[in-house]
């Protein structure tokens, strides 16, 4: 990309913005000013934000600036902007899990994510808006209102961490966090044409991320390229003794990893079963041309089958409700959020009801009922645990498939983004939206999408899905990095470059 201080600071990727404060051509506070004024311009067409941080931003921004006039080592990311999604807590900075149970409830510490962006020099903006709780495939469930693509204001930015990805595509920040727990990194990313990485299920720490379901939650990167979600990537990823399912081993070095993007010789596996029918014809168009780059590039694409994925999507929808009914119990109104109906005459158990009635959304309080019911007596063993069964089989499937390929490949989504209100009443037509992505959470292992093109038929992105063995996150980045590559060399620009002008 040209120099900095040669464009708008805002348009900037995070690798070229921390250069140019590392080379003294820009301050953070320069930078950190550009988002900001960003937002202002553009947020109220796209709603990515549930809150601003302006004046924390500022100050964290001048102090970056402050200590690298002193000399002193940063990191890489230092002074660089991060929008966060709105389920991870931050001190003092209101949390809402875009519910209306947790309105203006501020958390008293820091989740381990932040620990490491604070630690780390990232200057952070604000909450982004979400699904609430993380339900979702379009960010409609927003108590606060829908997030908008930037591609199209009348079409959804994917779910449910829509308003991270939202923010990366109207340029109002260079970074974001995201957490996917059957697909709400990369969904969002592949229909607003950015990058989104779904870790090694414990490969970053959960501590501080309120549980939707905490067999398949995992926090990751989001960015505008590979290398700047491997350089956040770094930064987040590593053990936590906090977290009990946080793994105890090395980080794989996924920015050199995306340095070195270079496929020749390796094995990438063709999931039969992740495409076909249901797929949207130019979503097909665009991933069979990426699919013929990659074998250009020297890569062996080999057709896999994984059949146990055809059984995926039904699963996920026992094993997620079961786990959120069990976590969201928390949300009584006893202890902390909304409280309805406390008139020093009703009983805890009216209060609780009418909390959770007046606070929940109806996506929540389906998925509660579903996940109850999938764990009541005598339904147990029937859905619950048969579904664990299904797990297992995938997990096997998974095995199988890497034993043929270092990397498996698919569309990320089967169609692109779907006008807001098209499919908010119909839950089945919007769980669809996740059966390319579901499959990996379930499995625990990692993945990626990167930007692949637009689709002829509605010139909105397309994205294509990357999957990799747990602990095997590097080979993501190769593979995504050496893509990506290829496609700008033959667009002659970025993809996100074509976002319309807001």
């Amino acid at each position: 990309m040209a120099p900095v201080m040669d464009g708008d600071l805002a348009r900037q990727d995070a690798a070229t913005m921390a250069a140019a404060m590392q080379g003294g051509e820009v301050t953070s506070v320069e930078v950190t000013q550009a988002c900001l004024d960003r937002i202002d311009a553009v947020d109220g067409q796209v709603h990515a934000f549930l809150h601003v941080d302006r004046d924390a931003a500022l100050e964290t921004a001048r102090g970056i600036d402050e200590l690298r006039s002193t000399g002193a080592a940063l990191g890489p990311l230092a002074g660089v902007p991060l929008a966060l999604k709105d389920v991870l807590t931050m001190n003092g900075v209101p949390t809402t899990c875009g519910s209306r149970i947790l309105e203006g409830w501020r958390p008293p510490y820091d989740s381990t994510v932040v620990e490491r962006l604070r630690d780390a020099g990232v200057v952070i903006l604000g909450k982004t808006n979400m699904d609430e709780f993380a339900m979702g495939s379009s960010t409609e469930h927003s108590a606060y209102g829908p997030t908008r693509n930037p591609w199209d204001l009348e079409r959804i930015p994917g779910g449910s961490g829509g308003g991270s990805a939202a923010a990366l595509a109207a340029f109002e920040a260079p970074l974001a966090i995201g957490t996917d727990t059957g697909g709400s990194i990369r969904q969002p990313a592949a229909v607003t044409g950015t990058v989104g990485v779904k870790p090694t299920y414990g490969g970053v720490s959960r501590y501080g991320l309120v549980a939707l379901a905490s067999s398949l939650d995992q926090a990751g990167p989001c960015a505008r390229t590979v290398m700047d979600a491997a350089l956040l990537h770094a930064v987040i990823a590593g053990h936590d003794p906090r977290d009990s399912t946080s793994i105890d081993a090395p980080v794989p070095d996924v920015v050199a990893a995306a340095k070195n993007a270079d496929v020749r010789g390796m094995r990438i596996g063709l999931v039969r079963e992740l495409g076909g029918e249901g797929y949207q014809e130019g979503v097909r168009q665009r991933f069979d041309e990426a699919v013929a780059i990659l074998g250009d590039l020297g890569a062996d694409v080999v057709e896999v089958s994984c059949p146990n994925f055809e059984y995926a999507l039904a699963a996920y929808y026992l094993i997620l409700p079961s786990e959120a009914s069990s976590n969201l119990a928390r949300f009584d109104g006893m202890r902390y959020g909304m409280r309805v109906g406390d008139d020093g005459q009703a009983s805890v158990e009216e209060v609780m009801s009418q909390t959770r009635e007046a606070g929940f959304g109806s996506e929540v309080k389906r998925r509660i009922m579903l996940g109850t019911y999938a764990l009541s007596s005598g339904y147990y063993d029937a859905y619950y645990g048969q579904a664990q069964k299904v797990r297992t089989l995938i997990t096997r499937d998974f095995a199988a498939a890497f034993d043929q390929a270092d990397v498996l490949i698919s569309p990320t989504a089967p169609t692109t983004a779907f006008r807001i209100g098209e499919k908010v009443d119909d839950p089945l037509a919007m769980y669809l939206n996740d059966i390319a992505t579901i499959p990996v959470n379930l499995a625990g292992n990692c993945a990626m999408s990167i930007p692949i093109g637009l689709a002829p038929e509605d010139g909105l992105p397309v994205g294509l899905q990357i999957m990799a063995p747990a602990l095997a996150d590097d080979r993501l980045y190769r593979v995504g990095a050496a893509l990506e590559q290829a496609l700008v060399d033959k667009w002659g620009h970025e993809l996100i470059e074509e976002v319309p002008a807001l």
